[in-house]
């Protein structure tokens, strides 16, 4: 009896090592990625640049995306200040495995539509502290991830997974999320330079319930190594209200919203 007992132990314990090791990093990510936010979205943003003085600049946009079924497109109309009105950005993600994000930006300056090359995706866009890349969808199958613990953040219970790029050239060695169980919201996310020092740390701040879609409206990136932040402000929130193919063009950029 007392062997038959053990035995029974045994396999409790081991069924529940297995029910632990069920979700695996790259099926966190890829419920990250594949979170419904709706078919379409439009709102108006505020990103803040805040230098390490504490001086701030404010810039207003507008912005559209929609899902396309095999991708989805964004596009970002500048308001405010007179320096970047009518600048426009756009990028297109796509859910083919291996295929990167396509990216424009319209200078009015210029009055061109500029392509953004996959070496300028490193770049820091509008003078913020997200990338070009940042602002794109990566692909989950682009990193190898690795469920690092569990933590509680917030009150809230995460799964803490680091991402390795695959590509050598990636400009992060690597990243490492704090992400939402059942949500599947990244609650923070740490980036790390090529000498793998931290580099910045995303945090996400407000989410907002619209339509059952849980919206991110409020998010801080923190260059830690300039001390330099970037807030975005997420506001005036429509979904599913039928934008137009046609919003997501090079013509549109250049028109304007």
């Amino acid at each position: 009896m007392r062997k038959f007992i053990v035995i029974l132990m045994v396999v409790l314990i081991m069924t529940a090592t297995l029910t632990a090791e069920e979700i695996t990093g790259l099926q966190i990510i890829e419920s990250v990625y594949n979170r419904p936010t709706g078919q379409d979205q439009e709102g108006d943003l505020t990103m803040t640049l805040i230098n390490s003085r504490g001086d701030e600049r404010v810039r207003e946009i507008k912005q559209f995306l929609k899902d396309f079924g095999d991708m989805e497109k964004k596009i970002m109309f500048f308001l405010s200040p007179a320096d970047v009105r009518n600048t426009s950005f756009m990028n297109w993600s796509y859910d083919e495995v291996g295929k990167d994000d396509d990216q424009w930006i319209y200078l009015p300056a210029l009055k061109k539509v500029k392509r953004i090359s996959s070496d300028s995706k490193s770049d820091y866009f509008m003078g913020s502290d997200f990338t070009y890349d940042d602002l794109g969808d990566r692909h989950p199958s682009s990193d190898s991830h690795i469920i690092l613990r569990e933590e509680t953040v917030d009150g809230e219970d995460c799964y803490v997974v680091e991402s390795i790029p695959k590509e050598e050239e990636y400009m992060y060695s690597r990243t490492i999320t704090w992400i939402v169980k059942d949500k599947w919201i990244g609650k923070k996310k740490e980036f790390y330079d090529e000498d793998d020092d931290l580099l910045k740390t995303l945090t996400v701040k407000e989410v907002e319930k619209i339509k059952n879609y849980l919206i991110i409206t409020y998010s801080e990136m923190h260059n830690v190594q300039k001390d330099h932040k970037t807030t975005m402000i997420l506001k005036n929130i429509a979904i599913d209200t039928g934008i137009s193919d046609n919003k997501f063009t090079e013509r549109m950029m250049k028109r304007g919203m």
